[in-house]
């Protein structure tokens, strides 16, 4: 029997056609994420382990972003009853994230009284949970950041070895949490007016970590003795630390509304890399994650601190990064 002739421009048209299905088949590569460069964007996720809720957080790629090259990435932590939205657009965030080429990746943390944490897994203590809140609200607030970061690690090209912490008062005790149980994910960390308590002890699973330290000599919240302390402890430590006391600083303004603060953070990132990349989130989940599997700090002695009160910031102009 005769085979049919199959004219060749129908070869290459079907060839053309397979081949972005067997390339995708055979490197496993995920399609690229459309987003507006240099905007500040909402992005959300279903959150598998909070009943596929619909999570939000918020979003800044530079302009200069080459998904070609690794790039930094800096998560940002908000304060008490704030949001993403929010702490994002405090003064030179973007414009010097922008300067850097850095990614900047805000989580709710659940929502916004969820600790990120810092103070346990559950819901009890003053300016914590609410009646309506998940029990484990402490454990969903860490775990937003958690899949957060494993999200834009996926979706974009980040360095494992320049990936940085930060954030503002509760958002600042949060970074000290997951810095001291997470050591191996991060370059650096920036807390900044710390909502922090005495247990300074939670320093020596970090103690490898760069640590630049912000806060108010006037700050009427979060009191300096509390951080002084910190600060302190970390010099007995031998820590690779900065410490940035704002005279006449508060709790909200001198943070939110001061670039030239985060511009020295910025500049600081800019110096700072780890040796050794970061373990996958998945492997810390799993324990497979080196020092990153550290012990999950007892919750928090609310003695010495008290939360920040972001309604103060959202009652003034809009912040503007």
């Amino acid at each position: 029997m005769q085979l049919p002739r199959v004219r060749l421009p129908f070869l290459l048209a079907l060839a053309a056609s397979l081949t972005p299905i067997l390339a995708q088949a055979g490197s496993a590569q995920i399609e690229p994420v459309q987003i507006e460069l240099g905007k500040i964007v909402e992005r959300t996720y279903r959150f598998e382990q909070a009943g596929e809720r619909e999570q939000d957080y918020a979003l800044f790629v530079p302009k200069n972003y080459d998904a070609k090259q690794p790039t930094p990435l800096v998560v940002l932590l908000h304060g008490l009853n704030s949001n993403p939205q929010q702490v994002i657009r405090y003064a030179g965030i973007t414009k010097h994230a922008g300067k850097l080429g850095a990614i900047v990746v805000a989580p709710f943390g659940y929502n916004g009284r969820g600790w990120y944490g810092s103070r346990g897994p559950g819901k009890k203590g003053p300016f914590f949970g609410r009646k309506n809140d998940p029990d484990n609200l402490g454990e969903l607030s860490e775990l937003d950041v958690l899949n957060v970061l494993e999200i834009v690690r996926r979706d974009f090209t980040i360095d494992p070895k320049r990936i940085f912490l930060m954030g503002h008062s509760m958002g600042g005790a949060g970074t000290v949490h997951l810095g001291a149980k997470f050591p191996t994910l991060w370059a650096g960390l920036a807390p900044l007016a710390p909502a922090l308590d005495g247990r300074t002890g939670r320093l020596d699973t970090m103690k490898q970590l760069p640590v630049y330290v912000v806060t108010g000599a006037k700050d009427r919240l979060v009191r300096v003795g509390i951080v002084r302390r910190w600060v302190a402890a970390m010099k007995e430590r031998e820590m690779d630390h900065e410490y940035l006391e704002i005279a006449g600083g508060d709790h909200v303004r001198s943070i939110a509304r001061n670039a030239e603060m985060i511009a020295g953070i910025f500049e600081w990132f800019a110096g700072k890399q780890r040796t050794a990349p970061a373990p996958s989130v998945a492997s810390l989940r799993t324990g497979n994650g080196g020092e990153g599997k550290a012990k999950d700090p007892a919750p928090a002695d609310r003695r010495g601190s008290k939360p920040d009160r972001p309604g103060k910031l959202r009652s003034a102009e809009p912040v503007r990064g």
